[in-house]
């Protein structure tokens, strides 16, 4: 029986040892991850011609995402509360396999985050994905969604001049999707592709002059608005933890941003972990008990009966204890 026990022990110590030396959960630094999301607060009921209209459009954007970095639907209904839009788009510089990837994954995440709401926006850092009971196709909106500024590397003239030309450069360039760069400075710009070529100018204006004038001598901003979006970047580096949500309840949408999410991955899985490490670490103190009082009482395999009542009330009180401290 002692080389039961032990055995058991070193069982049990091996895999606490195992399970400290895993990694904690952390956000993907690839196109799939997340940079912000919103669901409107109106709810459609399970079974209903919404949800069977929602499902048909959100299938038919991801198979469009195998052959076009760009697509919008309307699925009509018997009545106009059945009507659903919706729309992706992805980064200009993603390949078509990329762009189906980040499509599919950004739809299935919307699934999750707005679940049985009539509408819904998802934002990875390689795509976005729309969807909404009320047309919003071909409709302007500058709405501040989130804005991010790296820390300040102090004001330098060169610099910032050096900013601003990238900056205005994508000003100029024509397209949907602008890129340019001078030095060490990167720029990127992009609209979503239901807006006009006037719409689009008038949107990646806007938000590069809140970029440059929010920012400051930041190194590196990105300013995304409800329908485009520029960013920046002078070579530091260029995470998604930490932001800054600027916007309005407009269309009822509710925001959170990359931060909000990695904060709660981040404490699930710290919270997840420790309750694993803490049952082990009782059941490997239970263990050690026992094998205390089979060889105070003789080794014969057997506690004393009237020993029983007060250890199982001693297990289940300490038990309910833990539970109430570490996972209520």
């Amino acid at each position: 029986m002692a080389r039961t026990t032990s055995s058991s022990l070193l069982l049990t110590f091996t895999f606490l040892i195992s399970l400290s030396s895993l990694p904690s959960p952390s956000l993907s630094a690839s196109t799939d991850a997340f940079v912000f999301g919103g669901c409107t607060q109106q709810k459609y009921g399970q079974d209903t011609p919404f949800e069977s209209n929602l499902n048909s459009l959100l299938t038919s954007l991801v198979n469009s995402a195998t052959y076009s970095s760009y697509n919008n639907y309307t699925i009509l209904g018997s009545s106009p509360q059945d009507v659903v839009y919706g729309l992706y788009q992805c980064r200009g510089d993603l390949s078509m396999p990329d762009c189906a990837t980040c499509v599919a994954r950004a739809v299935s995440q919307l699934g999750v985050l707005c679940a049985q709401t009539c509408g819904g926006a998802l934002q990875l850092q390689g795509c976005y994905v729309k969807y909404d009971n009320t047309t919003f196709l071909g409709v302007e909106d500058k709405t501040v969604v989130l804005k991010k500024c790296g820390p300040s590397v102090g004001y330098d003239t060169d610099a910032m001049n050096l900013r601003d030309s990238v900056l205005g450069s994508l000003t100029s360039t024509g397209g949907p999707y602008r890129v340019g760069g001078s030095g060490d400075v990167q720029g990127v710009a992009q609209c979503v592709g239901d807006l006009s070529a006037g719409q689009c100018q008038d949107c990646l204006s806007e938000a590069i002059v809140k970029l440059k004038s929010d920012c400051g001598t930041a190194d590196y901003g990105d300013m995304f608005l409800a329908k485009c979006y520029a960013s920046y970047t002078t070579g530091g580096p260029h995470v998604y933890s930490k932001g800054h949500s600027d916007f309005s309840q407009k269309d009822e949408l509710r925001f959170i941003n990359s931060s909000t999410i990695a904060d709660k991955y981040s404490n699930d899985g710290e919270k997840t972990f420790a309750i694993i490490v803490g049952l082990l670490a009782g059941v490997a103190i239970v263990i050690i008990f026992l094998a205390f009082l089979r060889r105070v009482f003789g080794g014969n395999g057997k506690i004393p009966t009237f020993l029983l009542p007060q250890f199982h009330i001693w297990l289940s009180s300490s038990f309910v204890l833990w539970i109430k401290d570490n996972i209520t």
